[in-house]
């Protein structure tokens, strides 16, 4: 008799998902959290790696992002569909939503198929981005903010020498990015999910207070600049700018951060974002307002159970 396949259900389906006691929002930690460097287990190879990425999310976007900017076509990509239900996130085999990609490696029919190949009993949920191996057949990586650094630096000396003097995260800012990091994330990047998937009034109110305090402080950073830090694109650009295109779209309704909108409130923020998105196809070509509202409104059914699909707001972003 065949062995019981495992149950993974509390992994994939994020209506499972459990909040703290108090009714907030906890995001685990990302697990594979290796890097790819000469002479170690990970080594840089133009044929090797392969990029798992949903459009939908703004963790995959910064990476889609960052691969764009440093021109590491040999990093192929494929796209899940938006549509995350019960099994996480589906491959187009499963859902041929448009844009949406066949796994071109193992024909899988979710993302969680890649996880419990790398790790049978992978125990954690199964996220995208992925920065998968297909020399060892593995993840290498699957937290956003470390793939960036890989792409940013890992693959110097096999692209042109034009990309690889770009540097996102250099050395004489670190100090001031990794700063603004720290209050960033926790307060925008994944204060909107805790405002968002908050149980009780107080902690969606602790949160969602949080969100807009964090972006009246970036407001403040970004008048009369055209980016946050200094007077070039680095990594903190990319790290915001990923919530900061979902929010009029999504956060301001479903996750009920609607003290005010990004178009209408913070007139700098508003100018930084269109400006990375009109002038820069990085930014652009790494955008599917489709997939965004459609993975949001229709995947969080305890939040929407309806599954209807807002049509605004018009524009999805405004022009120059």
């Amino acid at each position: 008799m065949a062995a019981k396949a495992r149950d993974v259900s509390h992994q994939t389906d994020i209506s499972k998902m459990k909040t703290s006691n108090d009714g907030s929002f906890q995001r685990a930690a990302a697990v594979f959290r290796d890097t790819i460097e000469k002479g170690g287990k990970f080594e840089p190879e133009t044929d090797r790696y392969h990029l798992y990425v949903s459009y939908a999310c703004p963790w995959a976007t910064r990476t889609l992002i960052m691969r764009k900017l440093k021109g590491l076509d040999f990093i192929p990509v494929t796209v899940v569909s938006p549509k995350m239900g019960d099994n996480g996130w589906p491959f187009a085999s499963v859902d041929p939503f448009p844009a949406a990609d066949k796994d071109p490696l193992y024909d899988a029919e979710h993302v969680k198929d890649l996880y419990l190949r790398a790790d049978p009993h992978f125990s954690g949920r199964f996220t995208v981005p992925i920065l998968w191996d297909k020399k060892l057949h593995t993840i290498v990586n699957n937290e956003s903010s470390e793939i960036i650094r890989i792409f940013n630096t890992a693959f110097n000396e096999l692209i042109p020498k034009d990309k690889a003097a770009l540097d996102f995260y250099p050395e004489h800012l670190r100090p001031e990015i990794d700063a603004l990091n720290e209050w960033i994330y926790p307060g925008i990047n994944n204060g909107v999910y805790r405002s968002g998937f908050a149980t009780t009034q107080e902690a969606y109110e602790k949160a969602v207070h949080e969100v807009f305090h964090s972006l009246d402080k970036v407001e403040e950073l970004l008048a009369g600049k055209e980016f946050i830090v200094g007077d070039r694109l680095t990594e903190c650009d990319i790290r915001l700018w990923v919530t900061i295109i979902r929010f009029d779209p999504v956060y301001v309704g479903h996750f009920k951060c609607n003290f005010r909108d990004i178009r209408n409130g913070y007139p700098a923020i508003n100018k930084w974002m269109k400006n990375l998105y009109w002038n820069n196809e990085a930014f652009k070509a790494s955008t599917n307002f489709g997939h965004i509202k459609t993975h949001y409104y229709w995947s969080h059914k305890m939040i929407n159970g309806t599954r209807i699909v807002p049509v605004g707001p018009v524009p999805d972003i405004q022009p120059l």
